[in-house]
């Protein structure tokens, strides 16, 4: 999940600039976002985690089965650039894994960090 989606993925959500179903005037920083439209930035998925000592991941082989602490159902976390944007549901798109997004977790821009 790496490689940057393809432009053409019907399974593509647009982004708006104002929150859905608002119906308000978007803030004028939000107005200023156009700017930065074309910087890159890098999106993971997590499906979850799991702590192991070394030795245990040292004994791991081809075809064995890690559990991981999240469990099947439970919504997958959307990270961009290492900070958390919201948590989503995977899905196949055609013959790629995607992720439909079901909820953002803090507004686009909220976290000066």
């Amino acid at each position: 999940m790496n490689q940057p989606p393809s432009n053409s993925s019907p399974a593509a959500t647009p982004v708006s600039d104002t929150p859905s179903g608002s119906g308000a005037a978007a803030p004028a920083s939000v107005g200023a976002m156009h700017l930065l439209r074309d910087v890159e930035v890098e999106i993971t998925l997590e499906i979850g985690r799991r702590r192991m000592r070394i030795a245990e991941v040292l004994k791991l082989s081809t075809g064995q089965t890690l559990e991981l602490q999240k469990a099947a159902g439970e919504p997958l976390d959307i990270f961009v650039n290492g900070k958390l944007l919201g948590r989503g549901e995977a899905v196949v798109v055609g013959d790629r894994y995607g992720v439909r997004i079901t909820e953002i977790v803090a507004p686009v821009g909220g976290d000066h960090s």
